[in-house]
């Protein structure tokens, strides 16, 4: 059974090198995270983010360990942790999830040919939206 665990954090990113990290968090979370079989989507939004983290338990909560350390973070909270029946973001790695009016930007997981790459004009499932919806909320309590 797959294990969903949703968290916001402060970002401490300086906003002259937002851009150059959020590269790097991207190209390090779409390899590692591959690697330990984790899907989920990162919502940024303002000084903001809301991530949502799918897979096994054990994996999940390790990435997130290692979030908490990370010093671009702070202030971060749990939303909502637990066991659920299936993965809403199954063949998304990472996916960046935009702000509200803004189209979400899932990225795939082709492992076929072992990488992410953008699925432009893809929609959206009711349960991603659900969980979007959720994660965008999160992000507006600041």
């Amino acid at each position: 059974m797959p294990f969903r665990l949703i968290y916001r954090s402060h970002n401490r990113i300086p906003a002259d090198q937002l851009k150059s990290e959020l590269g790097a968090i991207f190209s390090v979370a779409r390899s590692q995270n591959k690697k330990a079989d984790i899907t989920g989507a990162l919502l940024i939004d303002g000084d903001w983010f809301v991530q949502t983290l799918e897979g096994e338990e054990s994996a999940v909560r390790a990435l997130y360990d290692h979030i908490e350390k990370d010093k671009r973070h702070e202030r971060l909270s749990v939303i909502d942790a637990q066991d659920v029946e299936d993965r809403v973001f199954s063949r998304w790695s990472t996916a960046r999830v935009s702000e509200d009016g803004q189209p979400d930007i899932p990225l795939l997981m082709n492992r076929d040919k072992g990488g992410a790459s953008p699925a432009a004009g893809r929609p959206t499932t009711p349960e991603q939206d659900a969980v979007l919806d959720r994660m965008r909320e999160a992000a507006k309590v600041g």
